[in-house]
């Protein structure tokens, strides 16, 4: 079911969007050569208590990974693209890291996820991936508009991706979310303009472009969560929670001062 949220609950959600904006920030500056992804995971533990927000990831168990997870943040390095689970690994000079962060604060949820390159060594094709990533989420946020379909957003994410040469897998994408982590619908990376139900306001969606510099397919690691380009290549994921409102998208999951996407 799909639960439209109120102005004031979306303002809520945003608090709650500022939080793990800030804390994904935080956690890319620190993401440097030498620094054991460890680090970054227990830093995350401390930054929630801190706040009082409760973790979305901890304890989750959906059928697709191997539950329950033990982690409150996804850290994939290099080809792992998805639901990476942070292990004893030290980061290295060019090392591609996207950290994905869902937390509850009163009872709404944010969900983001960004991708960085460690340290000042970077091959010029990681970079082309991560920016093609950033730039597909602004156009999907763009056709996030009261009156729009779905597929328009869909549509808008995965033209970026075929433009630039890169394939898209849709069994994972992007989602509703209000009161819990995962809700209706599923937002795929690649739609048909005109397609799928009507852009209401009040509806929240997570948007999450992610894909590889080679192959759309998946391997799963043995923790049973990490999930890897099938060929070993390079991988980006870039995610923001957004709102339709009558006055157009409006992105949750940024720090104060940022400006808005209306």
């Amino acid at each position: 079911m799909i639960e439209l949220k109120s102005a004031n609950e979306i303002d809520k959600m945003a608090v709650t969007g500022e939080f793990v904006a800030e804390t994904l920030a935080t956690l890319s500056g620190e993401a440097q050569p030498g620094v054991n992804v460890m680090q970054l995971e227990l830093h995350a533990r401390q930054l929630i208590e801190d706040r009082g927000a409760t973790s979305c990831y901890w304890d989750y168990a959906p059928s697709f990974g191997r539950g329950p997870f033990r982690n409150v943040i996804c850290l994939s390095v290099n080809d792992a693209v998805l639901h990476g689970k942070p292990r004893d690994y030290a980061l290295r000079a060019g090392d591609v890291l996207s950290l994905d962060f869902a937390v509850s604060i009163d009872g709404w949820v944010a969900d983001s996820a960004v991708t960085v390159i460690v340290g000042g060594e970077a091959d010029p094709a990681d970079r082309a991936l991560v920016a093609s990533t950033r730039r597909a989420l602004d156009a999907g946020i763009a056709a996030a508009v009261p009156g729009g379909r779905l597929g328009n957003v869909c549509a808008a994410i995965g033209d970026v991706a075929a433009e630039a040469g890169y394939r898209v897998n849709v069994e994972f994408g992007g989602h509703g979310l209000g009161r819990t982590m995962h809700e209706d619908p599923h937002v795929p990376n690649r739609g048909t303009r005109g397609r799928g139900m009507l852009l209401r306001p009040g509806l929240t969606l997570a948007l999450e472009p992610w894909w590889s510099r080679g192959s759309d397919r998946l391997t799963l690691d043995a923790d049973g969560w990490t999930l890897r380009s099938a060929d070993g290549s390079n991988t980006a994921h870039t995610e923001h929670t957004i709102a339709v409102t009558e006055n157009g998208p409006r992105v949750l999951t940024q720090c104060a001062g940022t400006p808005q996407t209306e």
